[in-house]
């Protein structure tokens, strides 16, 4: 369950359905004050697609074009820049959208309405003008929007709600499960995609009874509930359109259509709604059948029952009416068979008689609230007994629930819908946990790339400063605590200003990570490798005298020399100087031992330069 509902925090961890690739371009640049049209015509022939089903639009009957528009330019100028943003949003959300992870949430159906809601508002605003038809057809399209972003940004428990409960459930669910409803969802992103007020206030008003009010917004709002009722048709098959037909035609009298004339509207809207299917890639061929059973059974079906019981007639009985109630059920005639089920196939819920032969019901019960896999199944237990006694001793062998027999079937499906609410928790804090388990995985993986960045030079990819004097004092401690020789080498690169100075500042930085590669190849395994700022180096060689110090300084150096960086073919070549320090006790610190290496690096800066010096202590 969410607290409180943050769309932001959403956002910002792209969760919630957004535009791309062109789209994305065209909404930022309509947000511009110095957008043109010009510009917008531009962005819109980038994508072929786009371009086509624009002037696909333009040229429908829906928009009332007095001539054909053959040209990307015309059916922008046409359309008018919010229109081409809205319209572009829409279709990027549809391409993006068509398919997720929430497996309730028919995906296909969504967009279908969507489609068959926008084209409908489209030809009503036509015939009426409150909008324009362009700009009510990406309304249209992105008017239940808030189901998308649900089903997006909390897949598994949104879905959880589509199985829990009916249309008229549905918002108290979301908003209990969610903070929020997708109706509110709606208005928030239509907002955030800068859709104009007066449409939020329709649509919030369209999903109100009718008042008196004869504003152009609340005319709009009529004008989108009338559209939805045409959407629900067009997805209707014929039995189930018989039923819609008197709301609709009560809806056309409102709208100035007859009986007669709002059949034909409708087969006008559907053609037009096949078509668009067809331009936009939208399946227009999904029927929904009579609306679903509202009772409690049918709000609580679905769930992986197992029946035990060696009565064979009971078995038959309740099997035959759990499957009518919706429920998936397997039955098993022993303890042992439905023990081995258990492990093998993990149901959701239990139903088992106590007495049976071999392993009856209580040993069953405590087998599997003792086991792994049996201590989250809901259990209910069916016995002829009601001694107080065996009530207590069936509780505390682990059952969640207990009935007498002869069994009463509503009440027993009344409890089994009672275990349902319990085993629909259950997951739910199952999948949090697991959640938290995959963001604290994350979060670990996110501190351990900050902690590498953060160690990290940008440019030559090396350790950085901090990480060099962080692992010179680890390593100091090794070498003092194991009486082991250390050196350290100071490098610094010779003549580097007229680089930058001649060449620029980008090819310094790729003499930088040439360098860089250089030393790191001629490095030992166990050297350490570290880029202290600028052109100043620092490599740490545990475990390493003196002498061995000196001869790694002078492969570095000569490595150098000898694989000059391309680009500086005409210049004066690229030279290092490197002073080496090391030490074999503990007289001095870490900090006096990078002290003399820099010493001696500046003595051979001071003389020749491209050149080693060591100094030992």
């Amino acid at each position: 369950m969410i607290n409180e509902f943050n769309f932001h925090e959403l956002k910002a961890a792209e969760r919630l359905p957004s535009p791309s690739g062109t789209a994305l371009a065209i909404v930022k640049l309509v947000q511009r004050d110095d957008a043109t049209m010009q510009q917008v015509s531009q962005l819109v022939k980038i994508d072929p697609a786009l371009s086509g089903r624009i002037l696909r639009f333009v040229n429908s009957a829906g928009f009332g074009a007095r001539r054909p528009i053959a040209n990307v330019h015309d059916a922008v100028i046409m359309m008018g820049m919010q229109a081409v943003r809205n319209f572009a949003l829409s279709l990027s959300l549809i391409g993006n959208n068509s398919t997720g992870n929430c497996a309730e949430f028919d995906y296909a159906a969504y967009w279908s309405q969507s489609l068959a809601m926008s084209v409908a508002i489209a030809a009503i605003t036509t015939r009426e003008r409150t909008v324009l038809p362009e700009e009510s057809f990406t309304l249209g399209l992105l008017s239940d929007i808030g189901r998308l972003a649900l089903a997006t940004a909390w897949s598994e428990i949104y879905g959880e709600c589509l199985t829990m409960a009916q249309d008229e459930q549905l918002i108290a669910l979301e908003r209990e499960r969610f903070a929020i409803d997708h109706n509110a969802l709606n208005l928030i992103l239509l907002d955030d995609w800068g859709f104009p007020q007066i449409f939020l206030d329709a649509l919030k008003l369209s999903l109100e009874p009718e008042t008196t009010d004869t504003s152009r917004v609340a005319r709009f709002a009529s004008q989108l509930a009338f559209a939805r009722q045409i959407a629900r048709y067009c997805l209707a098959d014929e039995i189930y359109r018989a039923s819609l037909l008197t709301d609709l035609k009560t809806q056309a009298n409102l709208h100035h259509l007859g009986e007669t004339a709002v059949i034909n509207f409708v087969d006008e809207v559907i053609e037009e709604w096949h078509e668009w299917g067809k331009l936009i890639e939208v399946n227009t061929n999904i029927q929904n059948s009579l609306p679903k059973a509202t009772s409690a059974e049918a709000i609580f079906s679905g769930l992986d029952l197992l029946l035990v019981d060696d009565d064979t007639i009971m078995l038959t009985r309740l099997s035959k009416q759990f499957t009518e109630a919706g429920h998936r059920v397997e039955v098993c005639r022993s303890g042992e068979s439905a023990l081995q089920y258990v492990i093998d196939h993990k149901p959701q819920m239990v139903i088992t008689d106590w007495h049976m032969k071999n392993m009856d019901g209580l040993a069953l019960c405590k087998t599997l609230r003792t086991s792994g896999f049996g201590k989250n199944l809901y259990l209910i237990m069916l016995t002829a007994s009601e001694n107080e006694d065996a009530l207590i001793e069936a509780l505390d062998a682990g059952i969640d629930d207990y009935l007498t027999k002869p069994v009463s079937l509503r009440v027993l499906l009344a409890r089994i819908r009672a275990g349902h609410r319990i085993v629909l928790l259950q997951q739910a804090l199952e999948k949090e946990s697991r959640d938290i388990q995959h963001y604290t995985a994350e979060l670990a993986a996110a501190n351990r790339r900050l902690r590498i960045m953060a160690n990290t030079d940008i440019l030559t990819k090396l350790p950085n400063r901090r990480y060099a004097l962080d692992r010179l004092e680890q390593e100091w401690a090794t070498a003092q605590r194991c009486k082991r020789p250390m050196s350290i080498l100071m490098l610094d690169l010779d003549h580097f200003k007229s680089v930058n100075d001649t060449f620029g500042h980008d090819v310094g930085d790729q003499v930088l990570s040439h360098t860089a590669k250089l030393m790191k190849e001629a490095s030992r395994t166990n050297d350490i490798v570290c880029r202290l700022g600028g052109e100043e180096f620092l490599i740490i060689a545990p475990n390493t005298s003196g002498n061995t110090a000196l001869l790694l300084a002078e492969r570095i150096r000569s490595s150098i020399e000898k694989n000059q960086y391309k680009e500086l073919a005409q210049h004066q070549p690229i030279t290092v100087s490197i002073g080496v320090a090391s030490s074999m006790d503990d007289k001095l610190g870490w900090n006096e031992l990078m002290k003399l290496s820099d010493q001696a690096l500046y003595s051979v800066k001071r003389s020749s330069r491209n050149g080693v010096q060591l100094v030992t202590c």
